[in-house]
């Protein structure tokens, strides 16, 4: 379910304290009910999750249009990418969180890891077209028991960048994030229930699995 601004902006997550040039564009309710540690599970599954590979026809679809776009206009070259066309955000990032692991935790998608906390994760990508930033936190539901919240920051590159921003508006909300959601959700319920104890700490160095 997609949410308003404020079930993001409202909580004080460190993403904020990096990201305040970066432009909300999405916040969504992720099916995942859990206990307070379950949240790299969480992680681990939206790490593996492969759009090629989407049990979603039209999500399988459109990710292969945008990676022969991608190709044909050289969208993705490594001249765009994190550090070359923008600095990465693991340059701003407070002392303590910069200690914690950084790299590449998916295998399938262009996302390299700014920090992994305890209820909190948050990867970066950059291209020709925007620099961008997906959160993901943990949240108590008022029961004592948690679920996953997804957030995606972008910081577009010029008039490309936001026109290209506006036109995937209507796929990304209407059939992309919606079938990404289902999926989450089918792969939630048949996790192995694990326990990993965080104690509040941060995480740096959980192993992530490559999918499958």
């Amino acid at each position: 379910m997609r949410l308003p601004d404020t079930a993001h902006t409202s909580r004080p997550w460190r993403i904020h304290e990096v990201t305040r040039d970066f432009r909300l564009e999405d916040v969504w309710e992720l099916p995942t009910p859990g206990g307070r540690e379950d949240f790299p599970q969480l992680v681990r599954l939206i790490v593996s999750f492969d759009p090629s590979q989407s049990s979603s026809a039209a999500v399988r679809t459109l990710f292969a249009i945008r990676s022969r776009l991608g190709d044909v206009l050289g969208l993705d070259r490594p001249q765009a990418d994190l550090g070359a066309r923008v600095p990465s955000l693991r340059d701003r990032l407070p002392v303590d969180l910069r200690d914690t692991t950084p790299g590449s935790d998916s295998h399938a998608l262009p996302f390299t890891r700014l920090y992994f906390l305890a209820d909190e994760w948050a990867a970066e990508l950059a291209n020709r077209t925007v620099h961008g930033v997906i959160h993901l936190g943990w949240v108590p539901d008022g029961t004592g028991a948690y679920r996953g919240q997804m957030a995606i920051l972008v910081k577009p590159h010029g008039r490309r960048g936001t026109a290209y921003m506006a036109a995937i508006a209507p796929f990304r909300h209407l059939i992309v994030y919606p079938a990404i959601i289902r999926q989450i959700e089918r792969g939630w319920r048949a996790r192995p229930h694990e326990r990993t104890p965080t104690g509040g700490r941060l995480l740096p160095s959980i192993p992530v699995p490559p999918p499958r």
